[in-house]
């Protein structure tokens, strides 16, 4: 597999990791439900493996940036198993609205198992690695989309925790914007309760 490929292949991931946050980005926004402080964690692995893909289509594939991958989507999976287990106990019930007969959490866990079997199988192929320290690295323009999109997914997740959270502890049950209730943020908080729904 040439570097070039293994780029593309890296912004496709990096595609399909966007796609789960701009899912429940707007699931968020749209239909008002929440992230719990697990679901924030699960976000933050999400993200944690966009970060390492984005680093293999701008810099060119090397071993540690699938590491990276490799750690965020094993924690993301930790905690997304985690949440799973609380919710399948008799009585507890499940955290917010299923999708396609799975809850959130249960997709998360899937798709953090697929990126750490999808990173294993390009750590496969040794040719991607070859020359890349010396090699002219085009991003390209898919790449190029795809990093911006990151960021801007990561930038708009980290706002919203701090819109929830505040500056303490998230609740463990969020029913509402912290910061938007508390008046903290002035005149902002009308239009930014418009935007949300709220």
């Amino acid at each position: 597999m040439s570097p070039d490929f293994s780029r593309t292949l890296n912004a496709l991931g990096l595609a399909a990791v966007s796609v789960v946050l701009v899912a429940a980005f707007a699931d968020q926004l749209l239909f008002g439900d929440l992230p719990c402080p697990l679901c924030i964690l699960q976000r933050a692995g999400f993200l944690g493996v966009a970060t390492g893909l984005a680093l293999n289509v701008k810099f060119g594939p090397r071993p540690s940036h699938y590491a990276v991958v490799l750690i965020s989507a094993l924690a993301g999976a930790a905690v997304s198993l985690r949440q799973t287990l609380l919710h399948i106990v008799p009585g507890e019930g499940a955290y917010g609205d299923a999708f396609f007969g799975l809850h959130f959490y249960a997709w998360a866990f899937a798709i953090f198992m697929v990126c750490v079997a999808g990173t294993a199988a390009m750590l496969l192929f040794d040719r991607q690695f070859a020359d890349g320290l010396r090699a002219p690295v085009r991003t390209g323009a898919l790449g190029g989309v795809m990093i911006a999109l990151g960021l801007l997914l990561a930038f708009a997740n980290g706002a919203s925790t701090v819109l929830e959270c505040g500056a303490g502890l998230c609740p463990d049950n969020p029913t509402q914007y912290q910061l938007l209730q508390d008046g903290a943020l002035g005149d902002l908080s009308a239009p930014l309760r418009r935007l949300l729904g709220q």
